[in-house]
């Protein structure tokens, strides 16, 4: 028997953050996965993105929906459409941005989980 209760993410439902022009919504947080991953929707507008970083801790899976990602790691520039999976292992130098004229929204995984509290000290909110 699950120690822990089903969890179920509708459209539209789950706590949303809003960090570096980006908006993001949590999916599946640490709380729901007994720690082991995070899963978030992300709705990059034009020309947002974060500015190059590295996850000391995280793996980082990226699977674009819609619209056009261009992503930026150790060195590698890779344009993602819709349909298009990117995993980056801990450590490596990364940056994604939308260079489109249009939104993009893709799902962001990381395991294990944890960053998100950082997404949300950073948009100011205290966790659910």
């Amino acid at each position: 028997m699950a120690t822990r209760p089903l969890k179920v993410s509708r459209p539209g439902e789950g706590p949303e953050v809003a960090v570096a022009g980006d908006h993001y919504r949590f999916l599946g947080a640490g709380a729901d996965t007994d720690r082991s991953y995070m899963i978030m929707e992300a709705e990059v507008p034009p020309g947002g993105g974060p500015p190059m970083h590295a996850h000391s801790r995280e793996e980082e899976g990226f699977y674009v929906l819609d619209g056009e990602m261009t992503f930026e790691a150790d060195g590698e520039t890779v344009t993602a459409g819709p349909g298009t999976f990117l995993n980056l292992p801990k450590g490596s130098r990364h940056r994604f941005e939308n260079r489109s004229g249009g939104p993009a929204r893709m799902l962001i995984l990381c395991a294990p989980a944890g960053i998100e509290d950082m997404f949300r000290e950073a948009d100011g909110k205290e966790p659910p």
